[in-house]
């Protein structure tokens, strides 16, 4: 029989799964804004044993991460591949972001640190369990060049709007709690209440439309054919088009996560500015992000991809370089420079994971095999190791330049160093993004053309199967 063409990809669908994103990102953008600050200045750390935390953490995230994102690409069950770890998940993720943000009763800093590095084995094993299968629904949901862009788009928006929605949180618990560590304990219970529901309503809104593409997707290889863990992960790193993906989302988010992890320092130690002039700052950025997504959404659909980030990530270099020039009392400056930067920011959120969908079928015209899992398991973890090395960086300069969370006025050293990791190590990373992004090869032409011959090749399954009157497992299972 023939393939059936797929409707439309609905508005709700697209609202559905963005609303997903808020399970990763309230708890994520916490850790990026405050975590290095929590484990220094309210648990006791030193700085070079919280940045060694948090880089341990990831280097577990280099063997949790494929392995889940290979697992759930081979995961057969009623719900499919991406739901079942997704609900299963999430009430561990929910435990470990109460447990991150509380202090142990520990009297030393060894028996702190090993504290967080047990809690971090579960906390990103559960954290990957919910968000890589999550993301890599988005391939799951449409075909279409720009309704993937669409889809993404949505969760970029509420990817940016769970960062808006932490920072105001914590303003909000900030503001009424004065005691340092129940802050940061309550702040870890309203996220955790927030994923189990998050997840449920993504799960619930995205389900019709994961069956209804899966019907159209015959296996062009079976289970029994499919090549084992490290042939894949192979095969998966040798597709030239992924490698600049991963190039270009290495060097952009690392980028924005040291300038985050520095903005509460910058803010405060170098232009001596209250507490609320670094959530105020980080709130023009991120609100001028999610401003610009439909505005960069429509460009991509005048455009393609590409061109996007390549018109985008420059401004956010020259605005994030030129924080290094701002001088104590240029507060209309910094904010001026905040609101540049949110509009090239806003591209990094979207542009790939927009373009993975488009590398995995490529992979599976190559192939055979649909490895989402694979692929976005790779995107997922450069995610988190950039925070990593963000945090971990930013953790040994400051400590390696004296500075002192308790002291009133830090030593000049520590001060510069501040001021060149908010600004211009970030500009540079991005300027390396820039020429990943450029040699990316497939652009709206291509990908219709590989489409087309997807098709012609899942048809051939079909009539083959019809043919050898073989009952073909159902799709997704």
């Amino acid at each position: 029989m023939p393939l059936r063409k797929l409707p439309p990809l609905p508005v709700s669908v697209k609202v559905f799964y963005g609303v997903g994103e808020l399970a990763a990102a309230v708890p994520a953008s916490l850790s990026a804004f405050f975590v290095l600050y929590f484990f220094t200045t309210v648990a006791g750390l030193s700085p070079a044993l919280a940045g060694a935390v948090l880089l341990f953490g990831r280097v577990w995230d280099a063997i949790n991460d494929p392995l889940i994102g290979w697992l759930s690409d081979r995961t057969q069950s009623p719900l499919g591949r991406r739901y079942p770890w997704m609900l299963g998940g999430v009430i561990p993720l929910a435990i470990c972001s109460v447990l991150l943000w509380t202090v142990p009763p520990f009297p030393t800093q060894m028996g702190v640190f090993a504290y967080y590095i047990v809690l971090s084995i579960f906390a990103f094993a559960a954290f990957t369990a919910v968000q890589l299968p999550y993301t890599a629904l988005a391939a799951e949901l449409a075909d279409d060049y720009d309704e993937r862009t669409d889809l993404i788009g949505m969760k970029a928006a509420f990817s940016i709007g769970g960062s808006i929605a932490a920072l105001l949180m914590a303003q909000a618990v900030f503001a009424r709690v004065a005691d340092p560590a129940r802050q940061f304990f309550i702040l870890g219970a309203l996220s955790a209440s927030l994923a189990v529901v998050i997840i449920g309503l993504c799960v619930v809104g995205t389900y019709r439309r994961y069956w209804q593409v899966q019907r159209g997707r015959p296996r062009l290889v079976t289970a029994a054919e499919t090549p084992a863990l490290l042939n894949q992960l192979r095969s998966v790193f040798s597709n030239g088009a992924f490698r600049q993906i991963l190039g270009l989302y290495l060097c952009g988010w690392m980028s924005v996560q040291v300038t985050a992890a520095m903005l509460p320092y910058f803010v405060g130690g170098w232009m001596g500015l209250p507490a609320t002039h670094f959530a105020q700052m980080a709130l023009a950025v991120q609100g001028t992000a999610i401003a610009m997504l439909w505005g960069w959404d429509w460009v991509a659909k005048r455009t393609g991809k590409r061109t996007v980030f390549l018109m985008g990530a420059p401004l956010a270099a020259i605005a994030l370089g030129g924080l290094a020039t701002v001088q104590p009392g240029q507060v209309v400056w910094m904010y001026t420079l905040g609101v540049i930067a949110g509009i090239g920011v806003a591209t990094l959120y979207v542009i790939p994971f927009a373009m993975l969908p488009d590398v995995v079928d490529l992979d599976e015209l190559n192939t055979g095999l649909r490895r989402e899992g694979l692929y976005f398991s790779a995107l997922v973890f450069l995610q988190k190791l950039g925070l990593a090395l963000a945090l971990f960086i930013s953790g040994q300069v400051l400590s390696a330049t004296g500075y002192l969370a308790t002291a009133e006025t830090q030593p000049a050293a520590a001060l510069n160093a501040i001021r060149l990791l908010i600004g211009p190590l970030p500009a540079l990373l991005l300027g390396v993004g820039l020429w990943f992004c450029y040699r990316y090869p497939i652009t709206r032409d291509r990908h219709q053309q590989i489409l087309l011959a997807l098709t012609a090749q899942r048809q051939q399954r079909l009539d083959a199967e019809a043919a050898s009157g073989s009952d073909a497992p159902a799709p997704g299972v």
